[in-house]
């Protein structure tokens, strides 16, 4: 719409336009590394704003028997992304023989992501593992394919809330007179468990049930525990659907 300046002088108003092909559709996902072990936990609520797409939807992925890929962010990105690295572990083993370490793997990700940095997965990865000396590993990533090797890490739309309590818990951050002693497996998976429960009573892209694996020399433990699941807004709903139905009857 143009304003009218004078008889011979028309402004037009600035139009901006945007290209935004991403969606956010929430989930969290813990990675915590153990003396021989390493613990991974994601939630399975998938949702996209005040939407409640699916209840039953893993944010990890297994890799190998010693390795495990945790994705969250945009879903459309991660099945994409999930995809292509499972064709690369594929010619990797058909070519090499064997399956691909956890640092090989963490390294091919990084590959990967890095490659697509002018127009990024909208995807947040970590990878945990057992490593060639039989440590539990964790590396945390960026969209871009920066990555880091730590001992835990919290990615998703719940990790403002759940990293001051890992650094706590785990960290032992800004605490004095503390004997740092190595957590056992059901320590770490408890203490993973309470801290998606708590998680799940602050951000509602967090919630249904939390998937909890245990990986060590011996395989992968997968088990899977009940959150705050929000069904009195999905009552309430159906509810309402049903009442319209009646008046269209």
């Amino acid at each position: 719409m143009a304003v009218l300046v004078d008889e011979h002088y028309q402004v037009h108003p600035t139009v901006q336009h945007r290209f935004f092909p991403y969606a956010q559709n929430g989930g969290t996902v813990v990675a915590v590394a153990g003396e021989d072990f390493a613990v991974v936990g994601c939630d399975t609520r998938l949702s996209e704003g005040y939407s409640i797409l699916s209840r039953d939807v893993s944010k990890v992925k297994k890799m190998t028997r010693s390795g495990l890929l945790g994705c969250v962010g945009f879903h459309g990105d991660v099945l994409t992304l999930t995809k292509m690295l499972d064709a690369k572990m594929k010619q990797y083993k058909h070519t090499h023989g064997k399956d691909m370490s956890c640092e090989a793997m963490a390294q091919m990700l990084s590959s990967t992501l890095y490659y697509r940095r002018f127009f990024p997965y909208w995807v947040y990865n970590m990878v945990a593992g057992i490593d060639n000396n039989g440590k539990g590993c964790v590396f945390s990533y960026d969209p871009v394919g920066s990555y880091e090797r730590e001992s835990y890490r919290a990615s998703g739309s719940a990790s403002a809330i759940i990293h001051p309590l890992l650094d706590n818990q785990l960290g032992y951050k800004n605490q004095s007179n503390v004997d740092p002693t190595p957590l056992s497996r059901d320590r770490v998976r408890n203490m993973v468990r309470d801290i998606f429960a708590a998680a799940s009573e602050r951000d509602i892209y967090t919630g249904d049930e939390v998937e909890i694996s245990v990986i060590d020399a011996s395989g992968i433990d997968t088990m899977r525990f009940p959150l705050r699941s929000d069904y009195l807004g999905l009552k309430l709903r159906c509810r309402v659907d049903l009442i319209y139905s009646s008046f269209d009857l």
